[in-house]
């Protein structure tokens, strides 16, 4: 189906595919991943009708800002969850314009999908052959006959005049030798990875720009409700009948059945997980203070894990007892919902306790990103037991659950975009109460952290331990001398690219105050003599800019 580009579409598509070659190519994200943003929502919006229903959806306001904020997260730090955010937040953009209809965030990031896949195709039917090729070609073969009697003449002139004068002749050969060199030097520019690249900027462009209807996941949603409905037709008798012990378990129970299978987990594991909780209390609520030779690592990364699947399992099981007609049993229906709620509640305590001993690992370990990630997880956790309590309670459906929930994780994601967790990481693992330092982590960390580094470069010689991870897998300790000349060779190697391969394209603020700190302000007189040091010892240019 051949769908007909508007005017519009016809002068933004080869501009984005342009643009987004121009901005990205061979260039890190920053700058021009906001500016690329920018150009493909003013675009989208300017395509819309001014009543177009997408403009009453909630979603997509909320992508859409969601959309600007990433995007200038992404000039601002230019961090990976940054990106990812914009990224996601665009293609939602994308999916709820397509479907305005849409609620869940899964099936906007599809349609968007879907939307890539149908877009370029109906891009390349915009160059296929239209009807009545024949009498066009006839045509176009009319005219070039007619082109061939002039320029024939133009040859023969040229040759005639390169013939008879000397001069003319100088001044054609130098003519073509111009024009030969500008070829060339055209045809060098242009390499098989670049043209894919170009292409690829022209199939991201083509798939916002062009809007081709998918009603596949629309249509899946409509199917769900906000709320659990009795379904008559699935309710077994009451009438007393003589157990089948052939019968598949859990195939013939009735609500009753059932209900009484519920009450006796909630009971059961309700207690067993109040022992949990009274332990946790006790033993790392107030107080805690690790034993020598204690394994802390051991005690926040495999009990962290096995408490998050409890905790996970927990809320499977609930949306399974809730899922169907159990929810409408009047006789028991009051004390099953007080035990789910208990068990929601203790859940959240035990969440809590994983939210201490993550904290107590930096406490005495320092931070990390999978511990800034934990507490990520743990709010959404947090949220989806509040969640479920609204489906004990209120009779949500799993489809009310995942929308929710899936705001939420966009929410969080949005959240982690805003920090800049690469300063605050290393500000706080450099104090001198630490034993032990990565100090490998930390070079390997983007150079937007070294003026930190640099500031509290004293703090090396106060830790008893450094660590850096070797290639083989190994971790070998090194010495505070030998860790300020790796630090003198990050720095030197981060300036230099810096200045080398960083353009404005791939600019964001962050970079660009941290290459002014380490130029003008935190270098003192040693540290610059041991940088030109470093730069010798890499192959660079040793002068510093002052």
């Amino acid at each position: 189906m051949r769908f007909p580009l508007t005017s519009l579409q016809k002068l933004l598509l080869p501009l984005g595919a342009v643009l987004f070659d121009f901005l990205f190519w061979q260039q890190q994200a920053g700058l021009n991943l906001l500016l690329y943003t920018m150009f493909v929502v003013g675009a989208v919006l300017a395509g819309l009708p001014r009543h177009a229903p997408v403009w009453r959806s909630g979603y997509f306001k909320a992508a859409l800002s969601g959309t600007l904020l990433s995007g200038a997260l992404v000039a601002l730090y230019g961090s990976f969850v940054a990106k990812l955010a914009c990224v996601v937040s665009l293609a939602m953009v994308l999916g709820y314009v397509n479907q305005p209809d849409l609620k869940l965030v899964a099936y906007a990031l599809l349609t968007a999908l879907g939307n890539l896949g149908r877009a370029v195709p109906a891009l390349l039917k915009q160059w296929e052959p239209p009807q009545h090729t024949s009498v066009r070609l006839k045509r176009v073969w009319f005219y070039s006959r007619l082109l061939l009697v002039p320029v024939g003449l133009l040859v023969l002139f040229h040759v005639l005049f390169s013939v008879a004068n000397p001069r003319y002749d100088a001044l054609a050969a130098r003519f073509f030798t111009v024009l030969g060199e500008w070829l060339a030097q055209v045809f060098e520019q242009i390499s098989v990875p670049h043209l894919l690249f170009f292409l690829l900027g022209l199939a991201l462009t083509a798939s916002a720009l062009i809007i081709v209807p998918i009603h596949f996941f629309a249509d899946h949603e409509s199917r769900f409700g906000e709320f659990v409905r009795r379904q008559r037709d699935r309710v077994a008798s009451f009438a007393v009948r003589r157990p089948d012990f052939s019968a598949k378990p859990f195939h013939l129970l009735d609500l009753r059945k059932e209900y009484l299978a519920a009450l006796a987990v909630f009971g059961l594991v309700n207690v067993l997980l109040l022992v949990e909780n009274l332990v946790d209390i006790t033993w790392i609520w107030f107080g805690f203070v690790p034993e020598k030779g204690f394994n802390l690592t051991q005690f926040v990364h495999e009990g962290t894990y096995v408490l998050i699947l409890s905790i996970l399992v927990a809320m499977g099981i609930v949306l399974w007892f809730f899922r169907r007609n159990l929810n409408f049993y009047a006789p028991g229906l009051r004390w099953l919902r007080l035990g789910a709620t208990v068990w929601v509640v203790q859940n959240a305590v035990l969440a809590v306790s994983v939210g201490l001993r993550n904290y107590y690992y930096i406490l005495h370990m320092g931070l990390a990103y999978k511990r800034i990630g934990v507490y990520g997880f743990l709010l959404l956790t947090l949220f989806g037991l509040g969640t479920i309590l609204l489906k004990i309670w209120q009779r949500r459906s799993a489809y009310s659950l995942v929308r929710l929930n899936a705001l939420a994780a966009y929410g969080v994601l949005l959240l982690l975009a805003g920090g800049n967790w690469e300063n605050w990481i290393t500000r706080y693992n450099l104090q001198s109460r630490f034993d032990t330092l990565d100090l490998g982590f930390l070079l390997n960390m983007p150079g937007r952290m070294l003026p930190e580094l640099m500031e509290k470069q004293a703090v090396l010689t106060q830790i008893p331990h450094l660590l850096q991870d070797t290639p083989s897998g190994t971790v070998d300790f090194i010495s505070a001398q030998n860790a300020q000349r790796l630090l003198d060779q990050r720095v030197a190697t981060w300036l230099h690219e810096y200045e080398t391969e960083r353009s404005w394209k791939s600019w964001t603020y962050a970079d660009a105050q941290a290459y002014e700190t380490l130029h003008r302000r935190d270098l003192t007189s040693k540290s610059r003599t041991y940088i030109r040091t470093a730069r010798a010892q890499l192959g660079l240019p040793t002068s510093i800019a002052k």
